[in-house]
């Protein structure tokens, strides 16, 4: 067993409109927008009017696209059972696993990072 938590809704974004989404969300939500250092691709929105955390991906020249982050304390565990869901995997990277639903949506797992996950995460098999 082992619990996860989900945990952010990105923004996927073409880098042409990258700032000017990152404005507009910012806008919208009354937050403001922070670069990560560590993946320079990513910023997060900081404390928005929203439940969940919210973020934001330059994804170069794909198309536009929203996914979902879910915390996990067993990254292996989630893949096996996700995938026994109708989960693909997509790519694995050096922290985190790039998932695909059974309509081809984009989802990460990602390791708990969230002051949340203690307390709002959910134990599954």
């Amino acid at each position: 067993m082992h619990r996860v938590l989900l945990r952010e809704v990105i923004v996927d974004v073409p880098s042409e409109k990258s700032d000017a989404t990152r404005r507009f969300w910012a806008g919208a939500l009354g937050g403001t927008v922070r670069p990560l250092t560590e993946f320079p691709e990513f910023a997060a929105l900081e404390n928005p009017a929203a439940l969940p955390h919210l973020g934001f991906q330059d994804i170069g020249n794909d198309a536009a696209r929203f996914h979902l982050d879910i915390e996990t304390d067993d990254i292996e565990a989630e893949v096996a059972r996700l995938a026994a869901l109708g989960a693909v995997v997509e790519q694995r990277r050096d922290h985190w696993v790039v998932m695909r639903d059974p309509a081809g949506l984009l989802f990460c797992l990602l390791p708990p990072e969230s002051d949340e996950f203690a307390e709002r995460s959910r134990v599954v098999d």
